[in-house]
């Protein structure tokens, strides 16, 4: 009985030895890697860190808009002992609600982002403070330099880097690069161990086809029309009508994208692709250039337009003034609506309809910019009986202002439609050849386009475009005034009106295509009176910039300085410049650092480093700033640093050049990787 008692323990721990390394083998072999992946999900977190996204440069290789080095604040959860009163201390320096740091302390996760992207003085802040499971992390902020410049051109980024709007969103998978990996490790306490990760890999570098001299010589003069005739909005186009590049789009209202979260949608819309509008008179210049094409009207042939009133299927249509016999040429001289619809009508609705669509309205121009409209138009089997007058006069129909300037073009550049480009190098960096066969398609004859720029010259010469006319240049053109349809009675409002003008200049050898749109502008409100001066402004100071020489008598205006050039005393008038907003107050005196010789991306991350309120003006290398290194100056008081191309800038202070004496920008040249080098 003894022994066999002595055999029943061995056996048992026997099959208990058995059961136990059968189970372990099972654990350690068939179920190793189900263990080590829930392992890694409770020991590891993976946080994706923003890459630098490229940058956008202007076509002389300016940077519009750059990317710095920023500092995010996290947490690890189950580190903090305390986590209310560590939200308490927190909350005042970050500027956020006490409750929302406390929610984002708390609970059992072991990794949570406090805020992002914060300011160089709360990051000091927060460490000065030294508290337990409270760490930072190094990312990538979005900076535009230029504030407002070209603002719905670029478009902005969210708090992730993500693009949002405008090429940032367009070129979103171009810019972006790819993002890096964040590893965070914690024991089971919930205590941080370690962290590794993969670095982000930067975005591609894009040249955009504006320039940002022409760029803000275009803002500043609608922004002045804007304001003066208190309109809803305005809009300016300028392009180069051989090759379709857009040198300058400009919208009012606008915003600065480095704080767009405070802007009204209004202001966040790109009029120039995205608003629909009728054109008015300014259409007549397709009616016109569909019966000289035709050879159903010659420029000279007289058509009585009936003391400016004429009868269409039961509704009387007039003119803005009685006129008698009227020649084609000056059926457009005079925007004459009665000779418009007269010509019209010998079109047809058929043949009128395909010149309009032929010369882009109704379809999107393919522009590089999200958000595009078409525009509208209807089939003639959809037109009412009055249909083809209305769109003769530019009634019934939605244009939008790009579409308008490249209308212009057609006839600036001797018939050809070509497509509105807006970046200038692919995404290897290489300057694309411009235009290519597919974005070009001729319209009209060069004989036709060149009757339609005598006509057009006409308009600006006699006509009702006479406020248009540049100093020391010719300029062809047209107006447009339409009515608006109230919404409340569903017909033409007699207050409201889009004033536009389009044209190009020199006349007789077009370098530019110039669109200023204005919505609703009060006092006068008629294209010749409310755009054509805007026109006029514009066009002086580009082509004085370009070098342009002078096409008529009377010297032709100095080229305002652009904005890098501007001296200190009109700064606070015309400086273009961005505003490191860090939020100091003024204090005590400290002592300025130096700036000089550094490159505007060095100035704009020691700025933000050091909390320092900068004003940045110009491009290239900081030649001079006010007040000067060492000074004693008020701590936030805002620092004037300027930059200018070119090695060993003017350390005296910058000065106000000619055309002649501005420094030309250097071609872009493509390198190894793909990558645009940058210039700082």
């Amino acid at each position: 009985m003894h022994r066999r008692h002595l055999w029943i323990l061995p056996a048992l721990l026997g099959v208990w030895a058995v059961l136990i390394v059968s189970r372990l083998t099972y654990l350690q072999v068939f179920q190793s890697d189900s263990f080590q992946r829930q392992a890694r999900r409770q020991q590891e977190r993976t946080i994706e860190v923003s890459p630098v996204r490229g940058v956008l440069y202007d076509r002389n290789h300016r940077p519009l808009a750059i990317s710095v080095e920023v500092e995010s604040v996290f947490a690890v959860p189950g580190e903090i002992r305390n986590p209310e009163a560590t939200a308490k201390l927190l909350a005042p320096v970050l500027e956020m609600e006490k409750s929302l740091v406390s929610r984002r302390l708390q609970g059992s996760r072991y990794f949570s982002w406090v805020k992002r992207k914060v300011t160089a003085r709360q990051a000091a802040r927060v460490r000065q403070l030294n508290l337990q499971g409270i760490y930072f992390q190094s990312e990538s902020k979005r900076f535009y330099p230029k504030a407002e410049l070209a603002a719905h051109t670029l478009g902005h980024v969210g708090v992730d880097d993500q693009g949002l709007a405008g090429i940032e969103l367009g070129y979103e998978e171009v810019l972006r690069g790819r993002p890096g990996q964040l590893l965070i490790e914690r024991d089971a306490r919930q205590r941080w161990l370690r962290r590794t990760g993969r670095p982000p890999q930067p975005g591609q570098n894009l040249v955009l086809t504006l320039d940002e001299n022409i760029q803000h010589i275009a803002e500043r003069e609608l922004a002045a029309a804007f304001q003066q005739s208190r309109a809803l909005s305005g809009t300016v186009v300028v392009q180069d009508p051989h090759t379709g590049e857009i040198l300058a789009l400009a919208n009012q209202p606008t915003f600065n994208p480095n704080r767009y979260a405070g802007a009204d949608s209004e202001a966040l819309r790109n009029l120039a692709v995205s608003a629909a509008y009728e054109p008015g008179s300014a259409f007549k210049v397709v009616t016109v250039a569909a019966a000289l094409e035709e050879k159903l009207a010659g420029p000279q042939e007289l058509i009585d337009c009936q003391m400016g009133s004429i009868v269409l299927a039961g509704r009387r249509i007039r003119d803005h003034k009685p006129f008698g016999i009227l020649s084609v040429e000056q059926i457009i001289q005079n925007s004459s609506n009665v000779g418009a619809i007269q010509l019209a009508l010998r079109l047809g609705n058929e043949s009128f309809y395909q010149y309009v669509r032929s010369f882009g309205f109704g379809s999107p121009t393919g522009i590089e910019l999200p958000g595009e409209a078409m525009g509208l138009t209807k089939p003639p089997e959809r037109w009412s009986k009055i249909s083809i007058g209305a769109m003769a006069m530019g009634q019934e129909i939605g244009v939008t202002p790009l579409q308008i300037a490249a209308m212009a073009s057609i006839i600036a550049n001797g018939g050809w439609w070509v497509r509105p480009r807006i970046v200038r190098s692919d995404a290897a960096g290489r300057i694309a050849e411009p235009p290519l066969l597919a974005d070009r398609r001729r319209i009209i004859s060069p004989e036709t386009a060149e009757m339609l720029q005598r006509m057009m010259t006409l308009v600006v010469e006699k006509g009702t475009g006479r406020q248009a006319k540049p100093q020391g240049y010719t300029a062809a053109g047209k107006t447009g005034t339409s009515q608006k349809i109230d919404p409340a009675t569903r017909a033409y409002s007699r207050t409201d009106h889009v004033a536009s003008f389009v044209g190009f200049a020199p006349a007789e050898a077009p370098v530019f295509t110039i669109l200023v749109v204005l919505d609703s502008p009060r006092g006068r409100y008629h294209g010749g009176d409310a755009s054509a001066p805007v026109f006029r402004k514009i066009a002086e100071q580009v082509l004085a910039y370009r070098n342009i020489p002078a096409s008529r008598p009377g010297a032709p205006p100095v080229a305002l300085a652009s904005y890098q050039e501007l001296p200190p005393d009109t700064v606070a008038e015309q400086a273009v410049g961005e505003e490191l907003s860090t939020m100091v107050s003024v204090g005590a005196d400290v002592v300025v650092p130096s700036f000089l010789g550094k490159s505007l991306r060095a100035v704009t991350e020691q700025a933000l480093q050091e909390d320092w309120d900068v004003l940045l003006l110009g491009n290239g290398v900081a030649s001079q700033q006010f007040p000067p290194p060492g000074s004693a100056w008020p701590a936030g008081e805002k620092i004037r640093v300027w930059f200018q191309l070119g090695l060993g800038g003017n350390r005296s202070g910058p000065r106000a050049q000619s055309p002649a004496e501005t420094p030309k920008a250097e071609p872009v040249r493509p390198v190894a990787h793909g990558l645009l080098p940058a210039t700082g």
